[in-house]
């Protein structure tokens, strides 16, 4: 309640100080043409993503953007089938500022905005950065907005059906990866492998992939990298736009629906968006219908916000509600057909061999499965103070995570974490002189866990982040140096916890409790810090090379947890002694772009201390030392969370070539390369568990810019997804195999549909696995079930032949 009342009481001084301020205001306005004839282009898109403000041009090219507070801001200037430019502009008053676009079939280095204090140029960015974009969104199918990255250089993601994807960034994941959305982390148990991303994929209009340590601007946690997921950008002023997007997937019989409507009228920007999809069960080839992988999903968001000379504010509520089942992979041992649970005439838990309406029902409500919500509001505000800008943003966050999976109780969540977080940021960002660009703040979060179900992992606890940081860059000619230091501290007080002899919470110890947890309070200090730099040797040619140290405190579940770890067999216990992990990595890049061909190689090297794992422990009898959880009702071999050291490395190589001459073509290629070894081991635990296997993606497209008058920017593409053996496992404890390698085709078409010139909607058709193979990732919890007795298999295989059909309607209710 006392970091409620100091986070309120901040927003309260800043917003008295700033309104009582005189601004100036300035207009940005001019005129943009194609570099050939020197026609206007209507349509074309000015935006400034730091202010969230923008404007299109009307017919005769002109645009106009009023509001803007004075400062030096980065432009995105855009329009399909162009040359995009970005261009930094210092505005201290009205100007006018022209653009001439030249037609290409390629798009510039995308302007970033994660882990910078402005929006920068992405090829000035020592720090790699990767972007997925709408496009790719609309034509590609996905399980989830996770699954729809997992593409990207450096990317792959831990799944336990297809509901659920929890991103790897080179390797590492979990409490590694920072989740941004709406401009703050996303917190909902990530510590658990069963427990994915609650956002709704349909929100998401671009991701920002940061791969390495961001510590510098996240604090604890972003070890690995980030994932910034981006919302629609403001409409200009004056306009009312939206789309509906229906999709439907043929494999699992998903069908979903999302609305958004938005609109700006005098600068008061709002949006509103609900999305409702679901589905049955999956289907390979090997197994037929995967019983109980079936989801579904409400979500919710809207914003308002206001732009104005002194800067803006936004306010965004959102909300996430997922049902799923849990594939446990049970079956019955004459048939290998899939089992369920039952509860037999004696109240036992009996298997039950599933019906072929359990398979295709869109009802995920059986005992074995969770209930997730997530309910978020942030307050996003950018001030001009003094001549810089002030930025404040605060969040607060309530998870809701449910699981049932006890016949013999009947359909009651005995796994139930309720979490609040409240989340905290505040940066000044000073004016730019003599291009140098620097900025300091603080950011933090504050959290309360309560476990409110029959069954205990972890302990419920407090938790409070704070964190103060200085970054900046100096740009030369064709140099620009970057960097800066931060200083965390978390603080975890985990709660004791008395059960009586039936698992009953008790208030404190009486005679006869079990002290399932005992209180303590740990304190985990960190430093980051970052310096790198970016080179232009000549107009094509660069080079970067960063050095980053990284930050990430022990998880609730490594320092708290006490039992057995539900869809496992084992019991784990954590440790409130472990020290805090830092990194050492060193990224270095080069890279090539003309108008025809860009290509990227990255190598990185990261060193991390006190990496956190656990190990199974021995009984002083010998063999395995065997814990029991009584209200869990089972026992199995007990872990406990350690640390050590290990070293992660890698190659990630981009080649992208879309000739001028044959706009028509593009081929693009990623490959990406990795090795993850716990220093100091033996063979047997040498390699670290779940490490990605090499991949290598390619994709062929053609477009045509139109079909006659009724098809509009068609395209056909063809991708290969070719996934490499990975035999570098962990397999001391049986715990993970071998996986062969498999190679995917996948194949897509669409086009814009067109009546009388206006576009009625899009079209996308995915067909992704084409040659319907049956194959197992080694990401994938799923391939560790029960054996099918009749066939020999182990585990169960991921998804077969699927064709996706989207179909998106644009909405225009207003336009300049």
């Amino acid at each position: 309640m006392k970091n409620i009342e100091l986070n309120l009481g901040i927003l309260v001084i800043i917003l008295a100080l700033v309104y009582n301020f005189s601004f100036a205001q300035s207009v940005l306005r001019g005129k943009i043409v194609d570099s050939v004839d020197g026609n206007p282009l209507k349509g074309a898109s000015v935006y400034i993503p730091d202010i969230k403000i923008g404007s299109v041009t009307n017919k005769h090219g002109y645009y106009e953007i009023k509001n803007i507070p004075d400062g030096t801001y980065l432009l995105e200037i855009s329009y399909l089938g162009y040359l995009s430019q970005s261009k930094e502009i210092s505005i201290k008053e009205s100007m006018i500022v022209n653009f001439n676009l030249i037609q290409s079939s390629i798009e510039m280095q995308e302007v970033v905005v994660t882990g910078v204090p402005s929006a920068t140029e992405q090829r000035s960015n020592p720090v790699p950065v990767s972007v997925v974009g709408q496009n790719s969104f609309l034509e590609t199918s996905s399980n989830n907005i996770i699954d729809a990255l997992k593409n990207s250089p450096g990317v792959s993601e831990i799944t336990e059906g297809p509901a659920i994807s929890k991103p790897i960034i080179r390797g590492l994941g979990y409490n590694r990866v920072v989740v941004v959305n709406d401009g703050i982390r996303q917190e909902g148990q990530q510590f658990g492998d069963e427990f994915g991303i609650e956002i709704d994929p349909f929100s998401v209009y671009k991701v920002e992939i940061m791969r390495g340590p961001a510590s510098l601007s996240y604090g604890s946690d972003a070890m690995a990298g980030v994932i910034n997921m981006l919302s629609f950008p403001t409409l200009p002023e004056g306009e009312i736009k939206g789309n509906i997007i229906a999709n439907y997937q043929t494999n699992n019989g998903y069908y979903a629906g999302s609305a958004f409507l938005a609109g700006n009228d005098n600068d008061i920007t709002w949006n509103i968006r609900y999305t409702n999809l679901n589905s049955h069960a999956y289907q390979d080839k090997y197994d037929g219908y995967v019983f109980n992988s079936g989801y579904g999903e409400n979500n919710f968001k809207a914003s308002i916000g206001i732009n104005r000379s002194w800067g803006y504010s936004m306010l965004t509520l959102s909300s996430f509600d997922l049902k799923l089942g849990i594939v446990e992979g049970g079956r019955d041992s004459a048939t290998g057909q899939f089992t369920k649970h039952v509860l037999a005439s004696d109240g036992s838990d009996s298997a039950a061999i599933v019906s072929n309406s359990d398979l295709t029902t869109y009802s995920h409500d059986m005992i074995i499965h969770q209930h997730v919500r997530h309910y978020k509001a942030v307050f996003d505000n950018s001030f001009a103070f003094g001549d810089g800008r002030l930025g404040l943003r605060l969040g607060f966050q309530q998870n809701l995570r449910q699981e049932a999976n006890d016949v013999t109780v009947g359909n009651i969540y005995n796994i139930y974490y309720f979490l609040n977080t409240i989340n905290y940021d505040l940066n000044y960002i000073l004016p730019e002189k003599n291009n140098f660009e620097f900025s300091f703040g603080t950011n933090g979060m504050q959290q309360t866990s309560q476990n409110k179900g029959l069954l205990f992992l972890v302990p419920a606890y407090n938790l409070f982040d704070i964190g103060i940081f200085a970054v900046g860059k100096k740009s030369f000619n064709r140099l620009s140096v970057s960097g800066g230091l931060r200083f965390d501290n978390r603080t975890l007080h985990g709660d004791d916890l008395y059960l009586d002899s039936n698992g009953v919470k008790l208030n404190g110890p009486t005679t006869h409790a079990v002290h399932r947890f005992t209180s303590y309070n740990s304190d985990f200090p960190g430093v980051s810090g970052s310096i790198g730099t970016a080179y232009d040797f000549t107009d094509y040619f660069y080079g970067k090379i960063n050095l980053s140290r990284g930050f990430r405190a022990p998880n609730i579940a490594e320092s708290g947890s006490n039992g057995i770890h539900d869809g496992t067999p084992f019991y784990e216990i954590g440790d409130p002694n472990l020290k805090p992990e830092t990194s050492l990595q060193l990224d270095l890049t080069l890279g090539y772009s003309s108008n025809d061909i860009s290509t990227e190689i990255t190598l990185f090297d990261n060193n991390i201390d006190n990496y956190i794992f656990p190990v199974k422990l021995a009984s002083v009898f010998g063999g395995d030392s065997i814990s029991t959880d009584v209200m869990a009702k089972m026992s199995g071999p007990t872990f406990k969370y350690v640390s050590g050291n290990a070293v992660i490395s890698g190659v990630e190589l981009i080649f992208n070539y879309h000739p001028q001459q044959a706009q028509w073509f593009h081929f693009d290629n990623t490959f990406s390369m990795l090795s993850a070894i716990q220093k100091n081991q033996p063979d047997s635990t040498k390699y670290l568990p779940y490490t990605p296997p090499f991949k290598y993606i390619s994709g062929i497209e053609f477009n045509a810019k139109s079909l006659g008058n009724i098809f509009k920017d068609a395209y056909f593409r063809f991708d290969i997804e070719h996934y490499f053996e990975q035999d570098k496992i962990y397999y001391k404890f049986g715990n993970e195999t071998v996986t062969p390698a498999y190679t995917l085709l996948n194949l897509g078409i669409g086009a814009d549909i067109l009546s009388g010139g206006k576009k009625l909607f899009s079209v996308y058709i995915y067909g992704s696995n084409i040659l319907d193979v049956a194959y197992q990732s080694n990401m994938s919890r799923l391939k560790y079930t029960d054996p099918n007795n009749v066939t020999g298999r182990i585990g169960v295989y991921e998804m077969g032949r699927n064709i996706s059909l989207k179909v998106n309607v644009p909405l225009n209710f207003r336009n300049n």
